[in-house]
C-alpha cells in the first residue's frame, strides 16, 4: 500500500514538473509571437532608418566566431598551465577565473577602459617614461579582447575540472614511458576536454553574439554594431519598432541554428568527477612556457578588476554615496536580484527534479526546452517581446518595470543553474528514488530530508550566481530603465553617458564588491547551513 502510495506520488511530482516546463516554454512562445504580431502593428507609425542588415550579421558572426575561436584556446592553454603547475596560492588563482562567470560585462568593460585607454594605466606609465600609447581600446579590437578576457577565463575553469579528474593510472602509466609534454596533452588532457568543446564553444559563441554592455562601450561606431546593439538603437534611439522586430527575428533564427549542433551532441559541461591529487610536473621550456601564460592571464583578467577597485575608491566616493539616487538604485537591484535568484532557483530544482525523474527521452527533450531560453533568445530580444506586450496590453513601463527584470533575468540565470543543479539532483534520483517511494514520501517531505542536506552548496552557487546576473544586467534595463526607475547598471551607464566618470568608477567598484562577495561566500554559507557533507 505505501509502494503504491509512493508510486502516485511520484507520478503527480513528474506531472507538475512538466506542466512548469511546457509553461515556461509556452511564455517564451508568447513573447516571440508579441515580437512579431505586436511589432507589426506599431510598423506604419514608426520611423524607418536605413541600416545594412547584412553588415550587421557578418560583424555579429564575425566576432562572435573570433572571440570562440580566441577564448577556447586561451582556456585551453590556461588550464593546462594551472594543472601542471604548483604554487603557493593557486586556489585563489583558481577561484579569481571562477568569478568570470559573475563579473558584470559592463564593469569589466570600464576597467578595461581604465587600463589601456589612451588616458588609462598603460598610457600615463609609458608617459612617465616618455613614450607614447596609440593603441585604442574601441572598435573590434577591443571587443575580442574584453570578450577572450571574460570568456577565456570561463573555459579555462571548465576545462580545468577536467585535466584535474584525469586518473592518477593514466598519469603514472604515461610518466613511467616519459611522454614528451606534446604526447601528454595529446594522448591525455584533449581526450578529457574534447568532449566538452562542442557545447562549452556553443555557449561562448552564443555570449559573444547576444554580448550587449561590451559592444556598447568598446564597439567604437557603427561599423562595429551588432545586432543586439542595433535593436536598442532602433528601440531606445529611433523608436523604430519595424526594425527592432526584423533584427530580433533574424537574431533568434541565427541563433537557434547556432545552438542546434549543442543540442544534438551528446557534449555536456557538468562537474567531471574526481580530482585527482596525484601531480606529474614538467621541467623545462614546458614549465616555462606554463609560468608566462599563466602569470599574462592573471595580469589580463585582474588588472581591469584592480582598477575598478582603485578608481572607484579614488573617484570621489564619499560624494556618490551620499547621494539618495545612488542608494535606490542599490535597494532596485539587491531587491530585483534576490527575487529573481530565488524564482531562479525554483524553476530549476524543478525542472532538474523532473529531468531525473523521466527515462523517456522525449520528455526529457520538452523539459529541457526552457534550458535553452537564454541561448535562443538573448536578454535584448527578450526585452523587446515584454516591451511589446506591455504595450500591446496598455500597461505603463513604470508598473511592469519590476515584474519583467524578475522574470526575464530568471529565465536568463535558469540554463547555468540547471547545468549546475542537474547532475546532483539526477545522482540523488538515481540511489534514492526507490527508498523514498518504499518509505511514501511526500514532495515536501523528499526534499527536506533527502535532497536539500545533499545539494545545499550547489544551491548558493545558483542562488549566486542568478543574483549576479541580475545584478549586472544591461539588457533588460535598457528598454524600460527611467529616470524613476533605475538599478546600477543602468546608473552607471548614464553616468558615462553625461561623462561622470567619478560615479561610473564608484558604481563598477560597488557591484564588483557586491558580485563577489556573493559569489564567494554564498555557497559556503548555504553548505553549512543545509549540513552538506559533499
Amino acid at each position: 500500500m505505501l509502494l503504491t502510495k509512493g508510486i502516485i506520488a511520484s507520478q503527480k511530482r513528474k506531472i507538475i514538473m512538466l506542466i512548469i516546463a511546457l509553461s515556461i516554454s509556452a511564455f517564451m512562445t508568447l513573447l516571440f509571437f508579441s515580437i512579431i504580431n505586436v511589432g507589426n502593428i506599431f510598423a506604419s507609425n514608426t520611423a524607418v532608418i536605413k541600416i545594412d542588415i547584412l553588415q550587421l550579421i557578418l560583424m555579429s558572426l564575425m566576432q562572435a566566431s573570433l572571440t570562440t575561436i580566441l577564448s577556447l584556446s586561451a582556456g585551453i592553454a590556461i588550464a593546462w598551465a594551472l594543472n601542471r603547475l604548483e604554487f603557493f596560492g593557486k586556489n585563489l588563482v583558481v577561484s579569481l577565473f571562477a568569478t568570470a562567470i559573475v563579473a558584470p560585462a559592463m564593469v569589466v568593460a570600464f576597467g578595461l577602459i581604465s587600463v589601456w585607454g589612451r588616458a588609462g594605466w598603460i598610457a600615463q606609465l609609458l608617459e612617465f617614461f616618455g613614450l607614447s600609447w596609440n593603441f585604442s581600446i574601441f572598435g573590434l579590437g577591443g571587443i575580442l579582447f574584453a570578450h577572450t578576457i571574460l570568456n577565456g577565463a570561463f573555459a579555462a575553469h571548465i576545462l580545468l575540472a577536467r585535466v584535474d579528474a584525469i586518473p592518477a593510472r593514466k598519469l603514472k602509466s604515461a610518466q613511467s614511458l616519459a611522454l614528451t609534454p606534446f604526447k601528454r596533452f595529446i594522448l591525455l588532457d584533449w581526450a578529457a576536454i574534447s568532449g566538452a568543446l562542442p557545447a562549452l564553444g556553443s555557449i561562448i559563441f552564443l555570449l559573444a553574439f547576444t554580448s550587449f554592455p561590451i559592444v556598447l562601450m568598446l564597439g567604437g561606431g557603427v561599423a562595429n554594431q551588432t545586432l543586439e546593439v542595433a535593436i536598442y538603437s532602433a528601440v531606445r534611439l529611433s523608436f523604430d519598432l519595424d526594425l527592432a522586430v526584423k533584427l530580433s527575428v533574424i537574431q533568434l533564427v541565427l541563433c537557434m541554428i547556432i545552438i542546434f549542433p549543442a543540442i544534438i551532441s551528446n557534449s555536456n559541461l557538468a562537474n567531471a568527477g574526481v580530482n585527482y591529487s596525484y601531480k606529474w610536473q614538467q621541467k623545462g621550456l614546458a614549465q616555462f612556457t606554463q609560468i608566462i601564460i599563466l602569470v599574462l592571464a592573471v595580469f589580463a583578467f585582474a588588472l581591469p578588476l584592480l582598477a575598478i577597485l582603485i578608481d572607484g575608491i579614488a573617484g570621489g566616493i564619499l560624494d556618490t554615496l551620499s547621494r539618495p539616487s545612488f542608494w535606490q538604485a542599490s535597494f532596485t537591484s539587491i531587491s530585483i536580484g534576490s527575487l529573481s535568484a530565488i524564482l531562479t532557483l525554483i524553476l530549476a530544482v524543478l525542472i532538474a527534479t523532473g529531468r531525473a525523474a523521466f527515462s523517456n527521452g522525449i520528455l526529457k527533450a520538452i523539459l529541457g526546452l526552457p534550458v535553452f531560453a537564454y541561448l535562443v533568445i538573448p536578454a535584448v530580444v527578450l526585452s523587446l517581446g515584454f516591451y511589446l506586450l506591455s504595450n500591446k496590453l496598455d500597461i505603463a513601463t513604470s508598473t511592469s518595470a519590476p515584474f519583467v527584470l524578475i522574470i526575464a533575468n530568471s529565465l536568463l540565470a535558469l540554463p547555468f543553474a540547471i547545468a549546475i543543479l542537474a547532475p546532483a539532483i539526477e545522482t540523488i534520483n538515481y540511489r534514492y528514488d526507490k527508498l523514498s517511494r518504499s518509505l511514501n514520501l511526500s514532495s515536501l517531505m523528499r526534499w527536506r530530508i533527502v535532497e536539500w542536506p545533499l545539494i545545499g552548496r550547489e544551491i548558493g552557487i545558483v542562488l549566486a550566481l542568478a543574483f549576479c546576473f541580475s545584478l549586472g544586467d544591461l539588457g533588460i534595463i535598457s528598454l524600460f530603465g527611467t529616470n524613476e526607475f533605475t538599478t546600477l547598471p543602468y546608473a552607471m551607464y548614464q553616468s558615462l553617458g553625461v561623462y561622470r566618470s567619478n560615479d561610473a568608477a564608484v558604481i563598477a567598484a560597488f557591484m564588483l564588491i557586491l558580485c563577489l562577495m556573493v559569489f564567494w561566500f554564498l555557497p559556503v554559507i548555504f553548505r553549512k547551513i543545509s549540513n552538506a557533507k559533499n
